[in-house]
């Protein structure tokens, strides 16, 4: 039996895990609101008028199948929510990413879906990821497709690793100024202690709703990695509520402190099957190393540090040929 069969789940949290929107569509819909369910695992929900000032929110949990809290989070939200409908103040696509990693406890089936979100995908063409990456690319396209000006996408993830900032969050750098403020104000209020502004993709589902339909996008890395229905949820509860007042278009509440700010020095690029880092995945998210530390060694290439400190991010030396293999950020805020 799956955890997502679990009979000791709640009920919103297992149909969430299997991406059954059932009871949340009729509840949407009962209330007058245009349901659609465009791809197995996901559902939006949209005002029966089309309205250019409601914002259109995407929120994806599980595009990696083992990271299950943000799962669990979000079917308590949109449980509560759908039980008040009309509270519901933006259009809302919700994506449970990888269904069929979850229910076999898997991050993946075949290779890293948040790899996917690309044109070229070289040697992981074939492989299941791209085939679901290609459905909800379709599904984010009809969503965005006339929408207004406030786009959101909030991809929830939780980490490998251990960090030093428990939680934090990966911005691109092309989006917009007023859209990129009010969402790292909106990380803050979600007790993000990080931000990590990223000036290019590796593919992420986050970075290309922000390229290719102007979102507000994010990856937020919320705490550790756990199995289905033994996570802590306290450790989500601001970003619960963060959530929760976004989708019923209150107010955000007083953020306790600001993220912390970094940009992106280098990503650490795997070229061949020689590479070896000098830290492996045991090594802490924003670990700091110092100026000329050796990062990693690949062939001829040397990947050294260039500022007097550099932290390492997301560092992984098993990832495959071509594929990043650590980010090294620095702190400017």
């Amino acid at each position: 039996m799956s955890a997502a069969d679990n009979p000791a789940l709640p009920e919103a949290v297992r149909a969430l895990a299997g991406g059954d929107f059932s009871q949340v569509a009729q509840r949407f819909t009962e209330a007058g609101f245009a349901v659609g369910l465009p791809a197995s695992g996901v559902i939006t929900v949209k005002a029966a008028l089309a309205d250019p000032a409601r914002a259109s929110v995407l929120v994806s949990v599980g595009v990696h199948g083992d990271e299950t809290g943000p799962i669990e989070m979000v079917a308590l939200v949109i449980e509560a929510l759908s039980r008040t409908p009309q509270a519901l103040a933006v259009d809302l696509m919700l994506c449970v990413g990888n269904i069929d990693a979850i229910a076999q406890g898997k991050r993946f089936i075949d290779a890293d879906l948040n790899r996917m979100f690309r044109a070229e995908r070289g040697s992981l063409a074939g492989t299941f990821e791209a085939a679901r990456a290609d459905r909800l690319i379709a599904a984010t396209v009809d969503f965005f497709a006339g929408a207004g000006p406030q786009r959101w996408h909030l991809d929830l993830h939780t980490a490998i690793r251990p960090s030093h900032y428990p939680m934090f969050a990966i911005v691109p750098e092309l989006i917009a100024d007023q859209a990129r403020k009010a969402l790292i104000d909106w990380l803050g209020q979600a007790a993000i202690g990080a931000v990590i502004m990223n000036p290019k993709s590796v593919g992420t589902y986050s970075y290309y709703s922000s390229e290719h339909h102007g979102a507000a996008g994010t990856t937020v890395e919320l705490g550790r990695v756990g199995t289905l229905g033994q996570n802590d949820l306290s450790q989500f509860a601001d970003a619960s509520e963060a959530l929760d007042r976004l989708l019923r278009g209150q107010p955000g509440l007083a953020a306790r402190a600001a993220p912390h700010v970094f940009a992106t020095a280098r990503q650490v690029i795997k070229l061949s099957d020689a590479f070896t880092m000098s830290v492996g995945r045991e090594t802490w998210n924003f670990t700091p190393m110092k100026k000329g530390d050796v990062i990693a060694t690949d062939g001829d290439t040397v990947y050294t540090v260039e500022h007097e400190e550099e932290l390492v991010v997301f560092p992984n030396p098993d990832v495959r040929v071509g594929l990043r293999a650590g980010l090294m950020v620095t702190r400017v805020a």
